[in-house]
């Protein structure tokens, strides 16, 4: 026999029912909370740099401690499908997130568990443009010497990249179809590793990020050839950028920071403000500027419009090489 539900009853279980969910929603960061960083390449690339510099600050602003987990593989697609699918949207774990591999996984490979919509993103901190470096030793003095090369030996140049799908992989694709030359690529697990492979001639040059190798370049260990920005970078006057060379490519990695989809609004904006206040402090500024890291501050809905543009940018560029990739295999 079913008994009667009275109208306050009905209200009670409903509020019951919502009592986790609103707790969840208001949820902020408490001091001394541990915050697990996922960072989708190995130590010593972009995302670790970055980490780096940033988190210092921030864990001041939000009395957090910041804890690095490095998860490299599948040019980072596996911390963002771990972030995406496997992690509690509680603000706890997040990830530094770089384009334009986080779009460029699911882009080129459809069976990809995550997307851009699986996330909360949270704030795009530094653009690093593109550059290409060797080693100190390199036989290739200028950015003319590799082109050269690379014209007189097609597909033999060896150039390192950050992992297939990476900005450095998808640099060398415009390069080529805008300059008619062909290099041979060769994948690393970051950009760390594919700068030290230059550095120790076991390739011919990688193409990597200026905030990333900078330090080699200031210490004398790589040689920059090119860097590809609009217009030449303050930390490097001397060095050309590939416009300038004839080959009409600018292109880079934007790197900051997301959530789970659903993270606690409060915990969000609570984020959000902290980084705010490290962009705006004088001292980060000034090691940002030491690094040669270009700010390039969005946040919020800002930032996810800035990745949903940068999905639509690098759909089209695939269609319309991946063709030409299929049949280089």
């Amino acid at each position: 026999m079913l008994k009667k539900i009275t109208k306050s009853a009905l209200l009670l279980t409903v509020a019951a029912s919502f009592a986790l969910p609103l707790a969840a929603q208001a949820q902020k960061y408490s001091a001394g909370d541990e915050v697990t960083v996922l960072q989708g390449f190995a130590a010593g690339g972009g995302s670790d740099a970055l980490a780096q510099l940033v988190q210092p600050y921030l864990s001041k602003e939000l009395g957090v401690n910041f804890i690095n987990r490095y998860q490299p593989g599948a040019t980072g697609a596996i911390a963002w499908t771990l972030l995406s699918k496997q992690t509690a949207a509680d603000g706890k774990t997040i990830s530094i997130t770089n384009t334009p591999m986080l779009m460029t996984n699911y882009i080129m490979n459809p069976t990809m568990q995550y997307a851009i919509e699986d996330l909360d993103p949270l704030a795009n901190v530094v653009t690093d443009p593109g550059v290409i470096v060797v080693s100190k030793d390199s036989p290739y003095k200028t950015a003319k010497d590799l082109l050269d090369a690379a014209r007189a030996n097609p597909g033999r140049i060896t150039v390192g990249n950050s992992g297939v799908g990476g900005d450095d992989f998808f640099s060398v694709i415009m390069i080529e179809k805008a300059s008619g030359l062909r290099f041979q690529q060769v994948p690393f697990a970051g950009d760390g590793p594919s700068w030290a492979a230059a550095m120790s001639n076991k390739i011919d040059a990688s193409f990597n990020n200026l905030g990333i190798t900078f330090p080699q370049i200031e210490a004398g260990n790589l040689r920059v050839l090119a860097v590809f920005a609009e217009s030449r970078v303050p930390e490097l006057p001397d060095v050309p950028t590939m416009k300038e060379l004839g080959v009409n490519v600018v292109a880079g990695s934007s790197r900051g920071y997301s959530a789970p989809k659903g993270i606690p609004e409060a915990a969000k904006k609570e984020f959000i403000a902290a980084m705010d206040r490290v962009i705006s402090n004088p001292d980060f500024k000034r090691d940002a500027a030491a690094r040669a890291f270009m700010i390039d501050y969005k946040s919020g809905a800002d930032y996810a419009k800035f990745l949903k543009d940068q999905e639509v940018v690098f759909k089209a560029i695939w269609a319309e090489i991946k063709g030409q990739q299929s049949a280089a295999k």
